[in-house]
């Protein structure tokens, strides 16, 4: 069984025993969290929501915060002799599927 939920803006595909890397959510480390926006259900018994599917939820455990890997934002402009370098890291939590409940 696998479920599509969204979190921090994004949709994610889960499996129980599934890592997935999302944005970060206020809880601490080695505690579990539940996800209650499901927008599908599928594998075996099919139901999609309009919205959310009505009482689906997905029980995540929080593995680690961290940060991603840097970005380089480099803007050129043409003849001005001008030129502007960023660096960015995005802030992640990761996230182990615990359990799927329809």
């Amino acid at each position: 069984m696998y479920a599509i939920i969204e979190t921090g803006g994004k949709q994610f595909r889960v499996e129980e025993g599934a890592k997935i890397f999302v944005e970060k959510l206020e809880a601490e480390a080695g505690s579990e969290i539940v996800i209650d926006k499901v927008l599908m259900l599928g594998g075996g018994a099919f139901s999609v929501g309009a919205p959310y599917v009505e009482g689906a939820k997905v029980t995540a455990e929080v593995v680690e915060h961290g940060r991603g890997e840097k970005l380089i934002v480099f803007k050129k402009w043409r003849r001005n002799d001008s030129r502007k370098k960023q660096g960015h890291r995005q802030d992640f939590t990761a996230l182990k599927i615990k359990a799927i409940q329809a």
